[in-house]
């Protein structure tokens, strides 16, 4: 059985939103944000201390995008997989990718200079500089979205939940006011999709389970 290893609504939740809509087994191990430094021992399982930690057998894999599209190309060909064969293959990877490098990536920045550093280590202006560049990046979706359901192939897809969790991390930091239209009507159509609803009642119970806090990773107080 697959094993994801979890912080609530940490990068982790592309791989459980997507588990969710694979419909497949798995166990569920939810850690207190970060886990580094709240559980010792998971180092010995990841050394980098971080979330996701996806165990597949012998595999081992923690970039959240990398084990979005591993599952849905070993579980769901041509559906929430893009194959090679199709037109939006590279449109597929292009956007998996950048829900990560380009849409995630300037969020941490905001987050950590916002909430994570002491009162003396805040810096308001990378704050503003990273909350503006992520929103400029996520402008491009504008036009494909506003002719588009989705982002590829004329179907959802694992590209779909990698972008997704970009946009509920902008919610949950109050970037999400400033989505154009077009990029905000995607969001709610995702948000209600019964895979999305299942992989947040599957955090909350098992983090309650195995007596984890339920406040989003957002809102810790990360030790370093």
């Amino acid at each position: 059985m697959l094993t994801l290893y979890h912080c609530i609504s940490a990068r982790s939740f592309r791989v459980l939103w997507l588990l969710e809509e694979l419909r497949l087994p798995y166990d569920l191990r939810v850690l207190a944000f970060p886990p580094r430094a709240h559980d010792k021992s998971f180092l010995e399982l990841n050394p980098r201390g971080t979330v996701p930690l996806l165990i597949d057998g012998e595999t081992r894999m923690t970039e959240s995008a990398a084990i979005c599209e591993y599952l849905a190309l070993r579980h769901s060909p041509g559906v929430l997989n893009v194959g090679a064969d199709e037109a939006d293959f590279g449109a597929y990877l292009n956007y998996l990718h950048m829900s990560d490098a380009t849409l995630t990536f300037p969020q941490t920045l905001v987050l950590r200079y916002s909430r994570f550093e002491s009162a003396e280590r805040l810096q308001p202006q990378v704050v503003d500089d990273y909350s503006k560049w992520f929103l400029s990046r996520l402008r491009t979706l504008e036009p494909h979205l506003a002719t588009h359901e989705f982002l590829c192939a004329d179907r959802f897809t694992a590209a779909d939940v990698a972008v997704g969790y970009a946009l509920m991390l902008a919610e949950l930091l109050g970037l999400h006011a400033k989505f154009t239209p077009a990029v905000a009507a995607y969001w709610r159509r995702l948000r209600t999709r019964e895979g999305f609803t299942r992989a947040l009642l599957a955090q909350e119970r098992a983090a309650v389970a195995q007596g984890v806090s339920t406040r989003p990773a957002t809102e810790a107080s990360p030790q370093r």
